[in-house]
């Protein structure tokens, strides 16, 4: 999210955490994200004049970085 304080590079991961993605045009609704703790908004780094990374590269980086975290267990 970009309201997310911390960076995704200082998230540590855990079995059975989940993600929460909101779609690309409106996000993740108010409701939603007051119901997550401010700590685990999280925000991926951006170029300064980027708007924003498409829906699917977001999830792809985060879902790897977690699987990275994991040393890719499950994995071929």
């Amino acid at each position: 999210t970009t309201k997310g304080q911390r960076s995704l590079l200082h998230a540590e991961f855990h079995p059975n955490d989940y993600f929460v993605f909101g779609s690309e045009t409106k996000g993740i609704s108010d409701q939603v994200r007051a119901s997550i703790p401010r700590e685990n908004h999280l925000r991926l780094a951006m170029l300064a004049n980027s708007r924003s990374l498409n829906l699917s590269n977001s999830v792809a980086i985060v879902v790897y970085e977690a699987w990275r975290q994991h040393q890719f267990q499950g994995g071929t």
